[in-house]
């Protein structure tokens, strides 16, 4: 099965804009850094409602800052539906907004809520008045990262299940026994190493070394500063 159903691009791109004044913005940031778990690469393994279909991707998160407002850009190989992902925060209207890409090029956007562990956002088709509900959460202390698709009829107040994707991180044993480095950019799990005037620091993705190689002093800087605030 494969879900075809898009927006306009036009809309996309202006609902994406509509968020851009807040780049900068510490609540939109804030918002994306509780999902910091998501960052990082993943091999999962899938499988319909109906056991009748099962199958092997991989995935991963991370963060980017340029272009746009804060966002965390995930990326799926094997996936059933989509290939590309786009997570941002819209602060005024306190809703997460996802924009899966499929691998012909088609959008959709999902919008909803992160509580009590989980991030659920739904998408409903105008034409069938279809609502597509996409949960995602992390578990295992950070080493396990889940995701399922679940479907809601027009007229109908229950959401079927279609199916799940269980995925492990990559690298990483459930069984632990590595310190855990922390992420100097934003808080996440630290798992690659930078260095500034001969000291290494660590970062949890190619966005946030990225950004802690365009301006080390600054992310340094308000790395320390949060830091005597959690003191």
């Amino acid at each position: 099965m494969t879900l075809r159903i898009g927006f306009g691009l036009g809309l996309l791109i202006s609902l994406l804009l509509a968020t851009s004044s807040f780049a900068d913005s510490d609540p939109a940031r804030e918002a994306l850094e509780k999902l910091n778990d998501f960052v990082g690469d993943w091999k999962g393994a899938g499988s319909t409602s109906n056991k009748k279909e099962n199958w092997s991707e991989t995935l991963t998160w991370g963060w980017r800052f340029q272009g746009g407002p804060p966002s965390l850009i995930g990326e799926f190989r094997g996936a059933k539906d989509w290939n590309r992902a786009q997570l941002t925060y819209d602060p005024p209207s306190k809703k997460y907004r996802l924009v899966t890409t499929d691998s012909g090029g088609k959008q959709r956007l999902f919008e909803g809520e992160y509580k009590r562990g989980f991030l659920t956002l739904d998408s409903t088709e105008a034409a069938s008045g279809e609502t597509l509900r996409i949960r995602m959460n992390s578990a295992g202390e950070g080493l396990r990262f889940v995701y399922s698709l679940q479907r809601r009829p027009k007229g109908s107040t229950i959401f079927t299940p279609v199916y799940q994707v269980e995925a492990g991180k990559v690298g990483e044993s459930l069984a632990g026994g590595t310190p855990e480095r922390e992420c100097v950019v934003t808080g996440g799990r630290g798992t690659i190493p930078v260095t500034y005037q001969g000291k290494t620091y660590y970062v949890c993705c190619s966005g946030c070394r990225d950004a802690f190689n365009e301006n080390p002093e600054k992310i340094l800087k308000e790395y320390a500063e949060r830091k005597k605030k959690e003191k």
